[in-house]
C-alpha cells in the first residue's frame, strides 16, 4: 500500500480501519437502493405476497436520509473506537491524480457504460414512477444496450459463472419461500410471533421484531438465505400487530442489508474484505458489533422519523 500498511505488524497503520469502514459502507449503500444487493429484489417480491408494493423510488426515498447519516456516523465511530495509527494522508490527492493519469482518457466502452448507467438511473426513478417499468426490466434494458454497442458479448455474459450461480440459487430460494407461503407455513409462523408480542403497541413490537431479525443473522452465512427464510414471517407478524405495512416492509428490508458486516461470513463482500487479513476474527466481531448496532439504531430512529415525514406511513 501507499502508506506501508500491510497485514500483520503494520495493519493498524491504516488497513485495519479501512477494512472495517469498507465493509460497513458496503452494507449501508446496499441498503440504500433496491438494485444494490441481490436480495433486495427478492424482498420486493416477498413483500408483494403480503400485498405491499415496493418500487425503486419508494425504497430510495425511504433510505436516503438514514443512509447518508449512517455513512457519516459509522466511519467516525470506528475512528473513535478503533483509530488508525496514520492520522494524516497528505499524499492521497497526489496518489489519486497519479492513478487517474495512468488510466488515461475514457475508452469507447467506458463511455457507453457511463451513459448506460445514466439511462438505468433514469428508468429506475422516472421510468418506475411514470412508465411503470420494473427494476428487473430496466436491468435487462441495460444489458441489451451493452450488447448492441458491443461493450459486452454473449460470451462475456455466459462466462460470468458467479452471476449465473447467484441467479440459480436466487430462483430456488424464492421458489421455496413462495411454496412455504402458499402452504400456510409463513402465516402460521407470523401468527405465532404476533401472539408472543400481543399487547404491545405496534411501534414497540416492530422495533423488537427488527432487532430480533437483525441479530438472527449471526446464524446465517448469506443475506439472501436469511431473507428467504425469515423476511415474510417477520413482515407478516409486524402487519398482524398493526404496523403500517410499507414501513414494516422497508425497515426490515433495510435491516436485511446492514447486518452484512456483522461477521466475516455475513454477506458477499465480508469474506473478501476479511480475507485481506487486516483484522482478526475477534476484532471483526467486536468492532462490527458496535458499528452494526449503531447503524441499526440510526435506521430505526432516523429512518422511521424520516419515512413518517415524507408520508411513507
Amino acid at each position: 500500500m501507499e502508506y506501508n500498511s500491510e497485514p500483520g505488524p503494520t495493519a493498524r497503520r491504516a488497513g485495519s480501519y479501512l477494512s472495517l469502514v469498507a465493509t460497513n459502507a458496503n452494507s449501508i449503500t446496499c441498503a440504500m437502493f433496491l438494485t444494490a444487493m441481490a436480495g433486495n429484489p427478492l424482498i420486493a417480491s416477498l413483500a408483494g405476497q403480503q400485498d405491499v408494493e415496493i418500487s425503486w423510488a419508494t425504497w430510495a426515498l425511504g433510505a436516503i436520509v438514514p443512509g447518508l447519516v449512517a455513512l457519516f456516523v459509522i466511519p467516525l465511530l470506528l475512528y473513535v473506537i478503533y483509530p488508525p495509527e496514520l492520522k494524516k494522508t497528505p499524499e492521497a490527492q497526489a496518489m489519486a491524480k497519479r492513478e487517474l493519469d495512468e488510466l488515461g482518457p475514457m475508452s469507447y466502452g467506458e463511455k457507453i457504460l457511463a451513459l448506460t448507467f445514466v439511462v438505468l438511473l433514469l428508468l429506475w426513478t422516472v421510468g418506475d414512477l411514470v412508465l411503470g417499468i420494473s427494476a428487473t426490466i430496466t436491468a435487462f434494458v441495460g444489458v441489451i444496450i451493452l450488447l448492441i454497442f458491443h461493450v459486452l458479448t454473449w460470451e462475456d455474459i455466459i462466462q460470468e459463472k458467479a452471476a449465473w450461480n447467484t441467479m440459480t440459487w436466487f430462483a430456488v430460494l424464492y421458489m421455496m419461500a413462495t411454496a412455504l407461503s402458499a402452504y400456510g407455513f409463513i402465516d402460521w409462523v407470523s401468527e405465532g410471533i404476533a401472539g408472543m408480542l400481543g399487547g404491545m403497541s405496534w411501534l414497540v413490537a416492530l422495533m423488537l421484531l427488527v432487532v430480533i431479525y437483525f441479530f438472527m443473522h449471526y446464524a446465517f452465512a448469506s443475506a439472501t438465505a436469511h431473507i428467504s427464510a425469515m423476511y415474510v414471517a417477520f413482515l407478516g407478524a409486524a402487519i398482524a400487530l398493526g404496523a403500517p405495512p410499507l414501513l414494516a416492509a422497508l425497515i426490515l428490508g433495510y435491516c436485511s442489508n446492514i447486518f452484512q458486516s456483522l461477521t466475516q461470513y455475513a454477506g458477499g463482500a465480508s469474506p473478501t474484505i476479511f480475507g485481506m487479513n487486516y483484522n482478526t476474527v475477534g476484532q471483526w466481531w467486536k468492532y462490527n458489533f458496535v458499528a452494526g448496532v449503531t447503524s441499526l439504531a440510526i435506521w430505526l430512529v432516523v429512518g422511521t422519523l424520516w419515512m413518517n415525514l415524507v408520508g411513507i406511513w
